[in-house]
């Protein structure tokens, strides 16, 4: 099975997708319970959603599921967001707080630490491959982290989640104008609801490349499944919703592509 997989273009845009995955191996799936089974924490259709929405941007997924090692966390273990409910590099429960291993067969470290060598280096060296090479070219890349997640999850956040939901780390992972442009389409789009570095302020993946000294910035988008799909089994996409969210999408990707060709951005070599 192949753990992660590039689709090159030559633009200035990465787009990372660590959660779309549902491989998850044979063994591992027999220790898991019949709540885990259910993968239901996926971020569903994420790829289809994205696709040939912008030529030339890179995508960059995993294909392996968060519940066998999650792609957005810190390799070593450390919160994202301490003092809140979350879950680890190798989740224990599904964002409901519910067990997903059988009894006594949740992994160990070392376990955890084969894991992380097995797919979660090899997604995020990818990732570090593709932004160096658009930054090469460009002297910028942008990598915009493509998430979604269901909207009601009281054991994550309290009531119905926005379907716009744009994460900078409180604007330390990207240049100004990336933030005010992603944020200015997500608040004017019709119909739909935005947060700007509210619940989700972005994820391991956004903070750790996010560099913008250094010429790379990044930007984390977590969107209400609502907005394209059912959620509840069997997850169905619902192409008249993401006929609407799309072209907001599609907006958003464009604007930060012609500001990275303008040279209004910070990059490689520069100060910010």
């Amino acid at each position: 099975m192949q753990v992660s997989s590039v689709q090159r273009g030559d633009g200035p845009i990465v787009l990372g997708q660590p959660h779309g995955g549902t491989y998850v191996p044979d063994e591992i799936t027999a220790r898991l319970n019949d709540n885990g089974r259910g993968l239901a924490d996926t971020d569903w259709h994420i790829n289809r959603l994205y696709k040939g929405i912008l030529d030339d941007a890179t995508v960059v997924r995993s294909h392996v599921h968060r519940y066998v090692i999650d792609a957005n966390r810190d390799p070593f273990g450390a919160s994202l967001y301490p003092g809140q409910n979350t879950t680890t590099l190798v989740p224990l429960t599904d964002f409901d707080g519910q067990q997903i291993w059988n009894d006594g067969q949740s992994p160990s470290e070392d376990e955890v630490e084969d894991r992380r060598r097995k797919y979660h280096a090899p997604y995020h060296a990818a990732l570090l491959d593709e932004l160096s090479r658009v930054r090469g070219r460009h002297g910028v890349a942008i990598l915009f982290d493509c998430h979604s997640i269901r909207s009601l999850i009281p054991f994550l956040f309290e009531g119905e989640l926005p379907v716009f939901n744009t994460g900078t780390n409180d604007g330390l992972t990207c240049d100004t104008a990336i933030e005010q442009a992603v944020h200015d389409v997500a608040s004017k789009a019709e119909g739909f609801t935005s947060v700007l570095n509210g619940r989700f302020r972005g994820g391991w993946t956004t903070r750790h490349y996010g560099r913008p000294s250094e010429g790379i910035h990044a930007i984390q988008m977590e969107i209400a499944q609502r907005a394209y799909m059912d959620e509840t089994p069997p997850w169905t996409w619902r192409e008249d919703r993401a006929a609407n969210l799309r072209p907001h999408l599609t907006n958003m990707l464009t604007r930060l592509n012609d500001l990275a060709l303008s040279g209004a951005l910070t990059r490689q070599g520069a100060q910010k």
